[in-house]
């Protein structure tokens, strides 16, 4: 079966539209954080990253079936520019854990502030509805829990089990925080053996201070590099946001840096502004330069590469997971035809 949900988070997407949970809520700032900042005019996009209005039915079924099972999607969370191409075909993304992050990140669309508790029956829903879609690739993925002492962890654990359980054919794809000050939360996702292990990035370290203050560059690389010492079958992946005035230097020692901690998988993609309060655009990357850090990045030894303007880390997450598999199958392969030589 075709439909599928992604369980995914912050997108870097285009404009801000309204969720069910504002149209019902009080009124009140979705980033008290950045209502001080002096705005940052939003640039009129270029051709190759402007996309249409959705207006297919089937976008208006997926709508619908997301209100049905309550779900909480980060295509209009984080305002993600796929929306409509992914919801015209039934691909949905969702967020456990809430709505409502703990960081503060200049990119994100994501409501920042304090979260709810976390719903207990979360995974069994997840599961329920992963299993009567019949899905075969699933991304998991929260918002920031820093106020939970092991940020979230044992949730995503959780979830990964009631899956296992309902519908033991799929595969499972996480896409975590960082867990920055969370002794043995990265061992609790690896022990409920996820299938692809997913952390972000997002930018080259210079501009963590700015762009990402919650979080530390070094932090995300050792979760990544810990993943493949705890379990080295499971793929790890990693993406990051270009157009925020990183310079293609940087860029390539973030890719150096990713393969020094083994990670297979690498995502890039255009950085795009969700409100005049958020970081602004410093440039538009074009196709033809996005092609060439592909090219760079496979050069380097990437399994699998994904850089266009509309990249976002879970975006065909389903095709790409074959695709990962296939090439690790064809790299070991070589590798054993090359010992046997």
């Amino acid at each position: 079966m075709a439909t599928r949900i992604l369980i995914d988070h912050r997108s870097g997407g285009a404009q801000a539209i309204q969720t069910p949970a504002e149209a019902s809520a009080p009124a009140a700032p979705r980033h008290p954080e950045k209502a001080r900042r002096p705005d940052n005019p939003i640039q009129r996009k270029p051709a190759w990253i402007r996309v249409k209005a959705p207006t297919h039915p089937v976008y208006h079924e997926t709508r619908a079936l997301m209100r049905d099972n309550r779900l909480v999607t980060v295509c209009e969370e984080a305002a993600c520019p796929n929306i409509g191409e992914c919801w015209s075909q039934r691909h949905a993304t969702m967020m456990i854990m809430g709505e409502t992050c703990t960081r503060a990140c200049a990119f994100c669309n994501v409501r920042t502030g304090m979260p709810d508790a976390l719903d207990a029956d979360e995974p069994r829903r997840v599961a329920d509805a992963v299993a009567k879609l019949g899905l075969r690739h699933v991304v998991i993925t929260s918002v920031d829990r820093d106020d939970l002492d092991d940020g979230g962890a044992a949730h995503f654990a959780a979830v990964i089990r009631a899956i296992r359980a309902a519908a033991p054919a799929a595969t499972i794809e996480v896409l975590t925080p960082d867990f920055l000050r969370k002794p043995g939360a990265v061992e609790t996702v690896v022990e409920a053996r996820p299938d692809v292990f997913n952390h972000n990035l997002e930018t080259v370290p210079r501009l963590y201070p700015s762009i990402r203050p919650g979080a530390r560059y070094y932090q995300s690389l050792r979760l990544l590099d810990r993943v493949k010492a705890l379990d080295p079958t499971v793929f790890t992946k990693s993406g990051m946001m270009v157009g925020l005035g990183e310079a293609r230097p940087e860029i390539m020692q973030v890719m150096d840096d990713l393969r020094v901690a083994d990670v297979d998988f690498l995502t890039l993609g255009q950085y795009l502004q969700p409100t005049v309060k958020h970081a602004a655009v410093d440039r538009f990357v074009t196709p033809e330069e996005f092609a060439d850090y592909a090219a760079l990045a496979r050069a380097k030894g990437f399994l699998l590469v994904s850089a266009t303007p509309l990249t976002r880390s879970s975006y065909h997450a389903d095709a790409d997971f074959a695709a990962l598999r296939a090439a690790r199958e064809a790299k070991l392969t070589v590798a054993g035809e090359t010992d046997a030589a």
